[in-house]
Order: structure tokens, then sequence, then C-alpha cells
């Protein structure tokens, strides 16, 4: 299955091909499930960041072998058939596992880190220590004025800040949070884990479980 998920002429596999063996300074992460199950992952979006901004952004289909919610397929516009015969779940850990552990990870908040949890648990893997970081936490911090007034939800956002991107699309929504942090950290003027971290006197802003 590793060999699948990096074989072939798909964009999947040249972005995987691109990506695997390279440093960012961090990877955007979200993800889209079959149903109810936060671990029924069926669609996996990579945006990786460097000096120069999102650099590659990666689409992924899974099979999750598992039955699809229909409410899930109209929001999604993606079937059961669709993915079925794509790589699992685990194949996609034995391919990016170490791509993961090593980068700085950001999603917006905390969904996408409790999906990949559950879905390494359901293969019977124990989760992975990884870096998580909520760029809604950042988004609060760097537009407190949307607190009350539409909120820090991608969709708002969308709006508020003129992001361009097609929404439940786990690719869109990864680059669409990797340009969220983006936008913080030049309004504020310092790199995300600094806009996180601790203030004299203030409490600690809480990082999403592993």
């Amino acid at each position: 299955m590793v060999k699948k998920l990096l074989s072939g002429a798909s964009p999947a596999a040249a972005g995987l091909a691109a990506i695997r063996q390279k440093s960012f300074r961090f990877v955007a992460v979200d993800v889209e499930t079959a149903n109810s199950d936060a671990g029924s992952i069926y669609q996996i979006g990579l945006a990786c960041v460097g000096d120069r901004g999102v650099e590659e952004v990666v689409t992924l289909l899974i099979d999750p072998q598992c039955p699809f919610d229909g409410m899930n397929v109209r929001v999604h516009g993606i079937t059961a058939e669709q993915v079925s015969g794509e790589p699992t779940f685990a194949a996609f850990l034995d391919t990016l596992g170490d791509f993961l552990e090593r980068h700085l990870l950001v999603q917006h908040s905390s969904f996408d880190s409790r999906a990949i949890r559950c879905a390494t648990e359901t293969c019977g893997r124990l989760p992975q220590a990884l870096k998580w970081h909520d760029s809604v936490k950042v988004a609060r911090l760097a537009w407190p004025e949307f607190k009350g007034n539409g909120g820090h939800g991608l969709a708002h956002l969308k709006t508020a800040l003129g992001l361009n991107f097609r929404h439940h699309d786990a690719g869109e929504d990864a680059r669409a949070a990797a340009e969220v942090v983006l936008m913080a950290e030049a309004r504020l003027q310092k790199p995300f884990p600094e806009i996180l971290a601790p203030r004299p006197g203030g409490r600690v802003p809480r990082r999403a479980a592993v």
C-alpha cells in the first residue's frame, strides 16, 4: 500500500513524492470523515508551509472500509464507491507517519487531531506523539473583534479575510487554515508559536491534545 500511495501519475502521488523527504516550517492538516465516527477518515489534506508561504498542498483519498452516512456524502460530495480500493489509513501512516512526527502541525479546531488519533487506534496502533496547534486560537488572538461577530470558523474567516477556497474539501481547508496562520503572523508580526506562547501574568493558551 505504501507503494500505491507513492506510485502513478496522479497529483496526490506527485505531491507525496515532493514533500515526503522535505522539511517545512509547519504543515496544516484537515480530514473529512465518512460518518459520525471520528476515525472514519476518507480524505486527508496537507498544506506544507515554508519560508515563502504555502509551498505544497496534497489531497489524499483513503478507503475507510466503513459505511458512508448520506449527510456526509451531501456535505463533502464523495461516495464510498469513489474511495473503494484507495489506500487505507494504515498505509497512510506507513508512508507519512514520520513526516507528521517531525513537523509542527496546524488544525482548525481540535477535530483533526482527534480523528487521526481515533483512526490510528482503529488500525490497532498506538497514537503518535504529534505536535498539534490550533489555528482557531491563533485567529482569536489576531482578530478578537470577530468574537460574537461571525466567529473564527473557516466559513466566516473566508468572507472576513477574503480567503478563496472550497469548504469541506480536505486539501482546500488545510490550505485555508495555513493561510489564516500566515495572515495572523503578518498582522501580529510574530511566528505563530510566539502568538500562542504564554503571556507574562496571563493564562497559557492550551494546545490541542495529541
